[in-house]
């Protein structure tokens, strides 16, 4: 039997639409604390998603590039996850890693032959390895923002390397998607949107189902 894929439903900002998630069977919720997103939530209210959310769903707090003040505020907080969503070394994610005391959920920006061949470096200092498409050039935060990148990259990935699936996806796509990489997780962000920062109930029962319904 197949081990059963992980679904993450990642920029939660509001108690409602963490009730949503976890009501549609989400076995992580993801919150952004990074000021320049539209999915940013505080400190304050972290801790507040985070307590209501404990012992019914993982929870995970995405950093971007964060100086060890930050991290130790999150940490803090004893979410299940921490995320690294910038440029940092594998070298500073085995250092966040060892000061957090909390599993590693690594991103690595996916845009070309060259982008895979930084994953292995990785594997060993973070407890997840995620996959997302690289921002346009000039952009301001990172993430694909909407736009997958090309998968056929994963076919001189490591097989060995287990990883998670984000960037582009929707209720529509992620079913293609899973069939085609067979990732151990899919992420969605912006696919279950209806504006940006604006996650939508149905779109995220929508994209669960879809997800359950391929990985069967």
């Amino acid at each position: 039997m197949a081990d059963p894929l992980i679904v993450k439903i990642c920029g939660i900002k509001t108690p409602a639409l963490l009730e949503a998630a976890i009501e549609s069977g989400a076995d992580i919720v993801g919150f952004m604390h990074f000021a320049r997103s539209p999915r940013h939530v505080s400190l304050e209210t972290l801790q507040e998603l985070i307590s209501a959310a404990r012992g019914r769903v993982e929870t995970c707090v995405v950093l971007v590039n964060p100086d060890n003040s930050s991290v130790m505020e999150v940490a803090a907080l004893s979410p299940d996850w921490i995320q690294l969503h910038g440029p940092e070394t594998p070298h500073r994610v085995e250092a966040i890693r060892d000061e957090a005391g909390i599993a590693i959920l690594k991103a690595v920006s996916i845009g070309s032959a060259d982008d895979i061949g930084s994953v292995a470096a990785f594997t060993e200092v973070a407890d997840g390895i995620l996959l997302d498409a690289k921002a346009p050039k000039g952009a301001e935060r990172p993430g694909g923002l909407g736009v997958p990148f090309d998968w056929g990259l994963l076919k001189s990935l490591d097989p060995s390397v287990s990883f998670m699936l984000s960037g582009g996806l929707t209720p529509e796509t992620v079913g293609e998607a899973i069939k085609a990489v067979r990732p151990f997780g899919v992420d969605v962000s912006s696919g279950v949107e209806t504006a940006p920062g604006v996650k939508d109930a149905a779109l995220i029962r929508a994209f669960i189902e879809q997800a359950r319904a391929a990985h069967g």
